[in-house]
This record gives C-alpha cells, structure tokens and sequence, in this order.
C-alpha cells in the first residue's frame, strides 16, 4: 500500500493505494477525514470507467455519479471513494466495452451488447472493496450507489451497509437509453 495527501476541486483527501493480490489491479481508496470505527461512513464504491471518468463520456452517468460522491462526501467532511480498476464496462475491459458500444450504436442495449458478444452482463466482484473497506477499519457503510447488486454484494462480503443513498444525476439525451435498460432490467434506482 501507498498513501499521500491529494488536493482535489473537492477537497483534501487522503489516497491510498492497493495492491490486489488475486488479481494484481491496483485499486485506490481516496479518504476525507477520519474514517477508522465510525459508523454510517458515506461510501462510494466506484467501477473504472475511462470513457466516463476520464473523457466525460455522455454515454453513461459514470463521471457524473463520480464527481457527486465526491462532492457529498466533501459537503459531510468524511467519507471514502473506493476506485475499482479492472471494472470497466461492468468487467470485460475497455476493448470489449468499444465493441459494445459499437454494437449499441446500431440499436441494442448494453446488456443485449455484451450478450451478443458472448461476454456476461456483469463480471464484476466486490472483494477488494470488502478488503478496503475493513482495512480502513470502518464499522458500517452509507453506500452511495443506485446499484442494489453493490449493495447485496458488500453485505455478502460482511460489510455492515446501514444505509444506500441514491446518487441524482440528470440523465441526457444520448444516456437516457441506457439508464432506463439499467434501471428496468438490472434493477437500477
């Protein structure tokens, strides 16, 4: 692990560093305040998206739901972003995440995308976040997600979450399809 102060639009943060012995992706916990045995610690557990996160992709809410976390958890002066790497495109990679997209360029939907390419719907796991998060030595979670798959995922992993609180973005004209196919067929918020 590796830790240093990192000065953000939204605040001081502390960033950590990890190393993912199974599968050897280095994952970051970035930390505002003091975190350790507290309770009801906002939590944004974060799946890589480079499209999104880096690029301000319009194709997805990513970057967005990103930068609300952080801005939350600024506005309470504690919480934990958890960045997942080796997420992107719900785990099948950049390159398969393009060839979905190409493929949702000519009408189906990105569970149809992955699907017609042979790739799961979501390949994702959430033990490093579990790992994190018990590292850091927090007693129970606010997860901030719209994704109830997170959330029965970290509790599976003995993660006390006390709490979810949605995470508002506006959707746009080009993502709207693509946050009601998450919301009606994956069980969205």
């Amino acid at each position: 692990m590796s830790d240093a102060s990192l000065t953000t639009a939204y605040g001081d943060f502390v960033i950590h560093v990890y190393r993912d012995l199974r599968t050897s992706a280095e994952h970051v916990a970035l930390v505002m305040g003091e975190v350790a045995f507290k309770d009801k610690v906002l939590v944004r557990v974060h799946s890589e998206c480079l499209t999104g996160d880096i690029f301000a992709s319009k194709r997805c809410d990513c970057g967005e739901q990103l930068q609300l976390a952080q801005q939350l958890i600024a506005a309470a002066g504690q919480g934990v972003i958890v960045y997942l790497r080796d997420h992107e495109g719900r785990g099948i990679g950049l390159a398969n995440k393009i060839r979905a997209y190409a493929l949702q360029d000519k009408g189906l939907d990105t569970l149809e995308a992955n699907t017609a390419l042979g790739l799961p719907v979501d390949k994702r796991t959430f033990e490093a976040a579990a790992d994190i998060i018990e590292h850091l030595q927090i007693n129970s979670v606010e997860l901030l997600t719209n994704n109830p798959a997170k959330i029965t995922g970290l509790q599976q992993l003995g993660v006390l979450v006390k709490n979810a609180q949605r995470l508002k973005v506006k959707p746009n004209a080009v993502n709207q399809h693509y946050i009601n196919t998450k919301q009606t067929k994956l069980g969205h918020l």
